[in-house]
């Protein structure tokens, strides 16, 4: 299970600074700067940014889920795995303006969450 932490915060970084950064790289003067005035956006960065924010709503609960299946050996690691999986196929179907696919993957993924929860009682 650690390790399926571990890669979830891999995965924040992906959407938190990475993908961010890559795509605002002709912005590089603002991305150094005090950031005082905004800067536009790509259609596609604004897609990633609003993924990313997605992603940190329903990231705490998963690593609470985790910590509690590690104390109560609850094997969770499946379902933990799926979540990563679909997580990340999300930010890819978000990037890309992939919206079906996007919203089944995002229901994907509340199930793994749900289903983790459930597996305590």
């Amino acid at each position: 299970m650690e390790t399926l932490i571990i890669c979830s915060l891999l995965l924040a970084l992906t959407h938190i600074w990475l993908l961010p950064m890559a795509l605002n790289l002709k912005h590089m003067e603002y991305l150094l700067s005090n950031r005082e005035a905004e800067v536009e956006q790509s259609a596609m960065s604004q897609r990633v940014q609003r993924a990313s924010v997605n992603f940190q709503e329903s990231l705490p609960a998963f690593l609470v889920l985790c910590v509690l299946s590690m104390i109560q050996e609850v094997d969770n690691s499946s379902l933990a795995m799926y979540w990563i999986v679909l997580r990340a196929l999300f930010l890819v179907s978000y990037t890309a303006g992939i919206i079906y696919v996007r919203t089944l993957l995002w229901v994907g993924s509340l199930v793994c969450l749900i289903m983790m929860a459930l597996s305590f009682t």
